[in-house]
C-alpha cells in the first residue's frame, strides 16, 4: 500500500488523513471529524453512542469503517476507525450539526484533488514525485517506483475484469505471485526487513521492485492469454506468473553471487548514494 499521511486543516482544526494509493481513496479520522462537528468534550464517546445507534437501525456505515494506525496526541500510532469520503458524507447526515454544511465543502474540496488528477495525471505524478523526493528516495528509485504503481493498476484492472473480489482476494494473489519470485511470503518478507505496517514496495531496493513489476506484469499477460474463470484458475496464473520471475532472479543471483531479496529497508536504501544503485 502507498500510503500518504497527512495533517488537513478545516476552520484551523487538524483531521488526521492517510491517502491509500492502491485504493486510490482519502480515509479521515472519525473521532476528528466527530469532535469538529460536535464540539463534544469526548469524540470517542459521541462516537460509540453513535455506532451503537446506527447499527440498531440496521445501517451497514459503522460496520464498513475500517481501521488504520494514525498518529496520536502522545505521538504514538493508535489503531482509530476511519471512513472514506463517500462514508462520511453519509455519517454527517446522523450528526446535527450547524457545520455540517461548510463541512461537507471542505469535504467535496479533499476529495476534488482525486477528481483533478483524474482530469490530469500529471498532478497526482507531480504529487507522488514530491512525496517521494521529501522522503529522500533517489530518483532512479522513483522512477521505478512509478512505473509499479502503473504495473499494479494493469494487474488489478485485469483481475476486476476476472471478477476478483478487491480486499482478501486481491492479499492471496499477491502474495502468491510474492512467494513465486522472491522465496517469501509477504509477511515474511516484510518480517526480513522488519516493517510492519509499512508499505513492501516502499522498502524494496531498486532490483527487488523491478523483479516484483516484471512478476505483476508478466502475471497480467499470463491472465490476458489464459483468461482464468475461477479462484483456483487465478491462484495458478498468480503463481505461474511469479515463479517465472523467480527462476530469472536465481539466475541473476548465480551471476552476482549475492542475494537479492534484502533486508535493506526504505531508511537504509535513502542513504545509499544514487550512483552506486
Amino acid at each position: 500500500m502507498t500510503r500518504k499521511d497527512a495533517l488537513k486543516l478545516f476552520e484551523d482544526k487538524k483531521v488526521r488523513t492517510i491517502w491509500d494509493g492502491e485504493q486510490e481513496k482519502w480515509f479521515l479520522s472519525i473521532i476528528d471529524v466527530i469532535e469538529i462537528l460536535t464540539d463534544s468534550p469526548n469524540a470517542r464517546k459521541y462516537w460509540s453512542v453513535l455506532k451503537t445507534r446506527l447499527k440498531k437501525e440496521g445501517s451497514q456505515l459503522a460496520t464498513n469503517c475500517s481501521q488504520l494506525k494514525m498518529q496520536s496526541a502522545d505521538g504514538k500510532f493508535y489503531k482509530t476507525d476511519v471512513a472514506d469520503v463517500e462514508q462520511l458524507f453519509r455519517l454527517i447526515q446522523s450528526i446535527p450539526s450547524p457545520k455540517a454544511e461548510p463541512f461537507k465543502l471542505w469535504l467535496a474540496e479533499v476529495a476534488r484533488e482525486r477528481l483533478d488528477e483524474m482530469d490530469d495525471p500529471e498532478l497526482g505524478i507531480d504529487r507522488m514525485l514530491e512525496y517521494y523526493h521529501r522522503k529522500g528516495y533517489s530518483t532512479n528509485w522513483i522512477n521505478q517506483r512509478l512505473k509499479s504503481i502503473e504495473v499494479r493498476k494493469e494487474l488489478t484492472d485485469e483481475w476486476e475484469h476476472r471478477g476478483v473480489k478487491q480486499g482478501q482476494e486481491y492479499a492471496t494473489l499477491t502474495d502468491i505471485i510474492t512467494h513465486g519470485w522472491s522465496g517469501l511470503t509477504t509477511k515474511q518478507y516484510k518480517q526480513l526487513k522488519s516493517l510492519k505496517k509499512e508499505s513492501l514496495r516502499d522498502n524494496m531496493t531498486n532490483l527487488e521492485l523491478a523483479l516484483n513489476t516484471l512478476a505483476e506484469a508478466t502475471t497480467t499477460e499470463i491472465s490476458k492469454q489464459h483468461q482464468p474463470k475461477t479462484p483456483e484458475e487465478n491462484r495458478k496464473v498468480a503463481a505461474r506468473g511469479g515463479s517465472i520471475v523467480g527462476n530469472t532472479r536465481k539466475e541473476i543471483e548465480a551471476n552476482i553471487g549475492k542475494s537479492i531479496v534484502s533486508p535493506l529497508n526504505a531508511k537504509k536504501i535513502r542513504q545509499i548514494p544514487e550512483s552506486s544503485e
